[in-house]
C-alpha cells in the first residue's frame, strides 16, 4: 500500500482521505508563530527608525574622529575664526555625505523613492550651509586657503564615485576620502596666516596617519572575524606612512617630532597586529586615542 502525505489529507493507494489533525497544523503553527513574535512581559516594542534619521545620520562612527583630526591639527597650528568656520564646514561635509550617498545610489539604480526626496532636501540644505561656511572662512582668512580644498576635490570625487556604486567600504575610497578631508588641516593653516610649507606638512601628517591606520583597522577586523587577512600588507602600510613623514621632514615640511609621532603610531600598530585582535568597539576606541595623540603631538611640534 502506498501512503502519500499531502497538507490537509492523506492519500492511500491513490485515494485522498481527510485528516483532521493535519488540517489543524496550520492553525497550531500560526499560534506558535504569534506567540514567538509577541514581545514578552515588560519588553518594549521595537520602534522603526525614521526615514529622515536613516538618510541624515552617518553610520560610520569612526568617521567622526577622522574628520575631527585635521580640524584639531589645523587649529592647534594656526587658530583663527576663519579656521573655525572651515572646521565646521568639514564636520557638516561628513554629515552631508550620508544623504548625498542615498541620492547618488538611487540615481545610479534609476529609482526614485520617498527616502530619495527626503535625502535630496537634506543634502541641498547641508551643502548650502557648507558653501556659506567656506565662503566665510576663505574671505575672512588667508587668500589662498581655498587651494588645498580644490586640490582635494579629485580625492573626494573618487570616494563619491564608489559611494554611488555602493562600494564605499573598500580601501581605495576610504583612503581617498580620508586623505581628501585631511586637506582641511592645510586650509585652516592658510586661513590663519600660516605658510604654504606648514600647510603642506599638516596635510602630509594627516595623510600618513590615514595610510598607516586604515589598512591596520581593516586587518584587525578581518582577523577578528576569521576572514582572509594579510599581515604583510598592513606592515607595508606602516612603512609607507613612515616614508611619507621622513621625506616631509627631510624637505623641511614637517618637524622631526611630528614624524616621530607617526613612528610611534607605526610601532604600536605593528605590535597590535601580532597579538589577538580585540572587539571592533575596542579597535575604534584605540584609534580615537591614537589619532588624537598623533594630531596633538604634531600640532604642538608645528606651532
Amino acid at each position: 500500500m502506498n501512503v502519500d502525505f499531502v497538507p490537509g489529507r492523506v492519500v492511500v493507494s491513490g485515494t485522498p482521505v481527510d485528516c483532521a489533525a493535519d488540517r489543524a497544523l496550520p492553525e497550531v503553527s500560526a499560534t506558535i508563530s504569534s506567540a514567538e513574535a509577541a514581545p514578552g512581559p515588560g519588553a518594549r516594542p521595537k520602534q522603526p527608525r525614521s526615514t529622515w534619521r536613516a538618510v541624515a545620520l552617518p553610520s560610520e562612527h569612526g568617521g567622526w574622529g577622522l574628520t575631527a583630526e585635521p580640524v584639531i591639527l589645523g587649529l592647534l597650528i594656526e587658530p583663527s575664526g576663519a579656521g573655525v568656520a572651515i572646521g565646521l564646514a568639514a564636520g557638516l561635509a561628513f554629515l552631508a555625505r550620508t544623504p548625498l550617498k542615498v541620492v547618488l545610489v538611487d540615481h545610479w539604480r534609476r529609482r526614485s523613492l520617498p527616502r530619495t526626496r527626503i535625502a535630496g532636501r537634506i543634502a541641498v540644505a547641508e551643502v548650502a550651509s557648507i558653501v556659506g561656511l567656506l565662503a566665510i572662512g576663505v574671505t575672512t582668512g588667508g587668500p589662498w586657503s581655498w587651494v588645498p580644498l580644490a586640490l582635494a576635490a579629485p580625492a573626494v570625487g573618487i570616494e563619491l564615485w564608489f559611494d554611488m556604486r555602493s562600494r564605499s567600504r573598500r580601501l581605495t575610497p576610504e583612503l581617498a576620502g580620508t586623505i581628501g578631508i585631511g586637506s582641511v588641516a592645510a586650509a585652516i593653516v592658510l586661513a590663519g596666516g600660516g605658510s604654504a610649507a606648514t600647510a603642506a606638512g599638516a596635510w602630509l601628517l594627516t595623510a600618513a596617519r590615514a595610510v598607516a591606520s586604515l589598512p591596520f583597522v581593516r586587518y584587525q577586523l578581518r582577523k577578528a572575524k576569521g576572514q582572509p587577512h594579510r599581515r604583510w600588507a598592513q606592515d607595508l602600510a606602516q612603512l609607507a606612512a613612515l616614508t611619507i613623514v621622513v621625506a616631509a621632514s627631510a624637505f623641511g615640511l614637517l618637524p622631526w617630532a611630528a614624524a616621530a609621532a607617526i613612528g610611534a603610531l607605526a610601532v604600536v600598530q605593528l605590535t597590535l597586529a601580532r597579538i589577538r585582535p580585540p572587539k571592533a568597539v575596542i579597535v575604534g576606541v584605540q584609534q580615537l586615542f591614537l589619532g588624537l595623540a598623533v594630531m596633538i603631538t604634531g600640532g604642538l611640534a608645528m606651532t
